[in-house]
């Protein structure tokens, strides 16, 4: 009786579950931020500034690429757990297969036809004839294999769903460390190039895939390909589903190229060189906070399609808690140790030192707001509340944050710059809580209305 078996969170505490769920979501997406900057210190150091700015100008490339795993990897995954959640084995996994069938489909296409005008793509991409060669060299590969990456993200977010946050977790730890092993070899040994650079993020993701294939064989595993028809409204569903993952993905894109500009227009070279330092920094808070979000989106899709909202709501007070505390600790070490994180990135002018320590003293309030946010957003997107989720993707990193940084630089300088993502999350959680208190007036004279009629 497969439709009606016992899932582990059928029985487990919502503590345990969230804490099974929280540890393994969080340390890899801690070391995914450091594969980032380990990525970008080898690649500058072997091949020179030139060859790391080509990287960044090709780097778009990437982010959509993972754009698309996570619209459809997590939209299928939130789906897929909500019906294991109703015990509707079956339908999840012709959601499973879709979605998987779908993100091979999707992103091996537009690899495909962008391959044949990779000329036009790098140069499109801000390309000039310095760093050309190395945009090119990048897209080369990426185009052609960035399915493979796309497929292991996809894949781990659907592990995980499946109740194996653990593994999810080992294919990230293998991943990094391959990454970083191959970046130098490539590098450093035998000299490729950034083709290398390349090569090593897609051989990584190969072998961390191969490391999620292992879930297949497990006695509890229940995701398995069947054989399904091309459903458009299904494919339909988990896009809107994941659609806030695709945003936040783009807002990210929006996030640093405004923020360049601004700097760029107050302080010059040494504004975007402060700001390059905070975004490396905020890059490893970021994908923290997405930790915890991640962390809760099994938990809450298949609470969800359980109907279990008491397990809802408990996990949901212990996420904000978490994030908030968590918050707190990197706000309170940005104000006293602010100095020494912006000179981890090297020997830079005063001017540029300066700048970074008073901003990451004034950025980091953020975090006092941010993780709440995230936590809402993955709430809402896992219990079916897309257009919620969608408002507080959008406006954190791209209305609110585009408004604010048309005004206040004008009154407040670079200030006014660094503080703007601050009071863009502060905003946000405050519709947030807006909205919460006008679900509950609703809810609260339904059952009173039910109540006169009984």
């Amino acid at each position: 009786m497969a439709q009606q078996s016992i899932h582990r969170l059928d029985n487990e505490s919502v503590g345990k579950a969230f804490i099974r769920y929280l540890v393994p979501s969080t340390i890899g997406m801690l070391l995914m931020a450091i594969n980032i900057v380990a990525d970008g210190i080898m690649v500058g150091n072997r091949l020179g500034p030139v060859a790391l700015g080509g990287v960044g100008i090709a780097a778009p490339v990437y982010t959509l690429f993972v754009a698309m795993s996570l619209w459809i990897g997590i939209g299928g995954a939130t789906r897929f757990s909500a019906l294991m959640g109703a015990k509707r084995t079956t339908e999840a996994r012709v959601v499973f297969s879709h979605a998987m069938a779908s993100i091979f489909a999707v992103t091996l296409l537009i690899g495909l036809l962008a391959f044949p005008f990779r000329t036009e793509l790098a140069y499109l991409l801000g390309a000039n004839a310095e760093t050309y060669p190395y945009v090119s060299d990048y897209l080369y590969l990426m185009l052609l294999f960035g399915f493979v990456f796309t497929m292991e993200n996809a894949l781990s977010i659907m592990v995980r769903n499946d109740g194996s946050p653990n593994l999810a977790m080992v294919s990230l730890i293998t991943t990094s460390l391959l990454n970083i092993g191959l970046n130098y070899v490539f590098l450093f040994v035998l000299d490729f190039g950034v083709k290398g650079a390349a090569a090593a993020t897609l051989l990584a993701a190969f072998v961390g895939m191969l490391v999620l294939c292992t879930h297949f064989f497990k006695k509890d595993n229940q995701l398995r390909f069947v054989r399904f028809k091309p459903n458009r409204k299904l494919l339909l569903l988990i896009l809107v589903i994941g659609f806030p993952s695709f945003l936040a993905e783009v807002g990210m894109s929006v996030f640093t190229i405004s923020h360049n500009n601004v700097f760029e227009r107050l302080a010059g070279t040494e504004g975007v060189a402060a700001f390059a330092i905070l975004n490396y920094v905020h890059s490893v808070m970021l994908l923290a906070f997405l930790g915890m979000g991640s962390a809760i989106q099994p938990l809450v899709s298949y609470y969800s399609g359980a109907k279990d909202q008491a397990k809802i709501k408990k996990t949901l007070q212990l996420a904000i808690g978490t994030a908030f505390v968590a918050g707190l600790l990197f706000f309170i070490f940005g104000q006293f140790f602010a100095a020494t994180i912006a000179s981890v990135f090297g020997d830079f002018p005063d001017a540029v030192m300066n700048l970074a320590t008073s901003g990451i003293q004034l950025f980091f309030i953020a975090y006092l707001f941010m993780g709440t946010n995230f936590v809402m957003m993955t709430y809402y997107q896992s219990t079916g509340e897309i257009r919620m989720a969608t408002w507080i993707t959008a406006a954190r990193e791209i209305v609110v944050l585009l408004i604010l940084l048309s005004i206040l630089p004008v009154f407040f300088g670079v200030t006014g710059a660094w503080l703007a993502i601050p009071l863009s999350e502060l905003i946000v959680l405050l519709t947030i809580v807006y909205y919460q208190m006008r679900q509950k007036k609703k809810l609260q004279f339904t059952e009173d209305m039910t109540a006169q009629f009984k």
